[in-house]
């Protein structure tokens, strides 16, 4: 039997599996991403830990401590207070931790760990409701108000953080709580006559239960999650029931309608994506897992719609959404500002979340690109280089006065940001019972088991800093099966070669999928051709009309004041102008680019002249976007003035 056997095309009309991302455990992080994931192991997760218990999150949890009782007043016409979130801040930091354990064995680290997870176990009621606000601050009250205060939301995060550390430390101790909860919520959710036709208010639950149903196998989790996307928006719509309930009436809110949480329409008749962006994204996440799990093409429409109107009219170049800081999220069509922009951390977070869910069903670089676009910019920004500091919200221009907190008084950003870059290596991959896909670049070694037969996997590259990879691939016996490489959107050219053998494969959306026998040494070398180039925004987008941004690969560029004179409006790029590449000062290895330019200054100090200004030639000096704000302080801007 010939274990080289060719390499055949796939045709557009097979059939395909379900495509699930790998456990963190299964991938072993390099390159890039390595270095960061070590700093989170070693640094970020104990800080986020020592801030949530600074702020007075385990005072609340554990019922041996004295009840602190309400720290933060209420917002939001007395709704809302964001002690509300503290479990959810708690999971996301457990699940942080979880990752950093899998990347390095740390007993103090663990140990923290379990004393927040032993307070919850003596925090649980008896039935398995596990609130921290609502047994502790305000008993006696859960249930009242799903549409503001977060009840489920919180049951979400703390159900990540339980099956995240399940899978890196084999304890099932938050597992078997979160399990005990979700059950109850099962109980008491659902379509019967004496359940609760309820849905979450902030979408993340969904999310959760798929996680939490494939670690264990449950299906009833499945279901719970199907409900609780298919009843949201349904008529008679259960926010309005609930508030009378409570003594309220149905329009007497801070934000006065349901498209705030997507609970406007019944999902399949959404199109748009409207209200507070971090819900959205995660609500389609969830519809995605759904349309996945139980192979259902009714969502397949709205889901569609709602990424072509996301990713043609309202997403930032650099991934981000959500312009408006006073609902958090969408407000219409092409406003997208710079100075003012909102583009929440965690809004371009849960974006990678949407977009590595709609590729559960078939590799498609529509949905891949946007993924790395919105991983390596707008939400690796919420990061500082010392994994210390973090953005809550993401303008794309600075006059020097916006800086990453030491912490937040609504922290969701500092622990979503760093769960995601802890566990990046499980976005690499979708794993099909025949198929392997490698949506992302990045040096690893992976071991999946596809066709049968148990695989290994290892990239050796230094992407983004040029566009090589090679994929190696160690099966422990010949196997035949599908391997599918994203050629990238930015990329104007490729070669692909298996063993050495230059291949005349064409994408198929975007992936080149590879299928023949694979032998162990069998190796893939793809080159991306990874040239600086300039990206001009649709005439509608008013604040980049006359401006270009700076893209290399999938990473958006900016100028600082610390490279280049102010200000930073002084200067010109022409159409064409010459781009080369540097080093970018105090910045480890990042590649920089030097543009060709043009200053332009007034003589005189006068506000209004009749002159026009003086020109005369310059170069600027842009870095990567998520690197900005870790020298020294000053202006900052993506879109850049230009002239044809």
């Amino acid at each position: 039997m010939n274990d080289r056997a060719p390499t055949q095309m796939i045709d557009v009309l097979t059939p395909r599996s379900k495509f699930r991302p790998p456990a963190v455990n299964q991938i072993n992080v390099g390159g890039f991403f390595g270095p960061q994931i070590d700093m989170i192991a070693t640094k970020t997760a104990r800080l986020l830990f020592d801030r949530c218990i600074e702020a007075g999150m385990l005072d609340q949890v554990d019922p041996d401590r004295p009840n602190p009782g309400l720290k933060i007043p209420y917002q939001h016409g007395n709704t809302v207070t964001t002690q509300m979130f503290w479990d959810s801040d708690f999971g996301k930091s457990i699940e942080t931790a979880a990752y950093a354990l899998n990347r390095k064995r740390d007993a103090e680290l663990e140990a923290r760990i379990d004393e927040v997870v032993n307070a919850y176990a003596r925090l649980q009621a008896d039935d398995g409701y596990l609130n921290s606000f609502f047994l502790r601050i305000e008993p006696g009250t859960r249930w009242a108000n799903l549409r503001d205060q977060h009840e489920l939301y919180n049951a979400g995060h703390l159900i990540e953080g339980a099956v995240a550390y399940y899978q890196a430390t084999g304890k099932r101790k938050l597992l078997d709580i979160m399990c005990r909860y979700a059950d109850l919520i099962d109980r008491t959710f659902g379509p019967k006559a004496d359940q609760k036709h309820g849905y979450p208010g902030h979408p993340e639950l969904e999310l959760a239960l798929v996680r939490l149903a494939r670690a264990t196998g449950e299906q009833r989790y499945l279901d719970l999650a199907k409900y609780f996307v298919d009843e949201r928006g349904q008529q008679p719509h259960y926010f309005d029931a609930e508030a009378v309930a409570r003594g309220g009436s149905a329009g007497d809110f801070h934000f006065g309608n349901y498209e705030y949480c997507q609970a406007h329409k019944p999902v399949r008749d959404q199109r748009e994506v409207v209200g507070h962006a971090v819900r959205a994204a995660y609500l389609y996440a969830g519809m995605a897992d759904v349309a996945t799990e139980f192979s259902d093409e009714s969502l397949a429409p709205a889901l569609e719609a709602l990424w072509s109107h996301l990713t043609d009219r309202n997403l930032y170049v650099t991934g981000g959404l959500g312009p408006s800081k006073d609902n958090e999220g969408l407000t219409f069509d092409y406003d997208l500002p710079n100075n003012t922009a909102y583009a929440e951390t965690c809004a371009s977070v849960a974006l990678v979340f949407w977009a590595s869910r709609m590729l559960g069903r078939a590799p498609d670089a529509r949905f891949a690109d946007v993924m790395e676009r919105a991983l390596y910019n707008g939400a690796l920004a919420g990061l500082s280089a010392d994994g210390t500091h973090f953005f809550y919200d993401n303008p794309l221009e600075s006059y020097g006065d916006h800086h990453r907190w030491r912490w937040h008084r609504c922290p969701c950003c500092p622990p979503n940001i760093s769960r995601l870059i802890a566990s990046i290596g499980t976005y690499f991959y979708g794993v099909a019972e025949d198929e392997l896909a490698l949506h992302l670049y990045c040096q690893n070694t992976a071991e999946f088991e596809i066709a049968g037969a148990r695989i290994g996997v290892e990239q050796e590259t230094v992407y983004p800093q040029d566009g090589r990879i090679t994929v190696t691939l160690t099966p422990e016996t010949p196997v035949e099966f599908i391997l599918s490489l994203r050629v990238p959107g930015w990329a104007k050219g490729f070669s692909l070669a298996v063993n050495g053998e230059v291949s005349d494969a064409k994408p198929e959306k975007g992936y080149l999928r590879l299928q023949r026998r694979w032998a162990a040494g069998d190796r893939v070398e793809l080159a991306l051709q990874m040239e600086p180039e300039m990206l001009y925004a649709h005439q509608k987008v008013a604040p980049d009309q006359g401006r270009v941004a700076l893209l290399r690969g999938p990473l958006v560029y900016c100028v600082e004041e610390t490279d280049n004179k102010a200000p930073l409006n002084a200067y010109v790029v022409k159409d064409g102008a010459r781009v080369r590449l540097d080093h970018a000062e105090g910045l480890g290895d990042a590649v920089a680019l030097e543009i060709e330019a043009i200053f332009e200054r007034q003589p005189t100090d006068a506000l209004y002249v009749t002159t026009p200004p003086e020109r005369k030639s310059a170069s600027l000096k842009a870095i990567p976007y998520y690197l900005w704000d870790n020298r020294a302080p000053g202006a900052m801007l993506v879109w850049l003035r230009r002239e044809a």
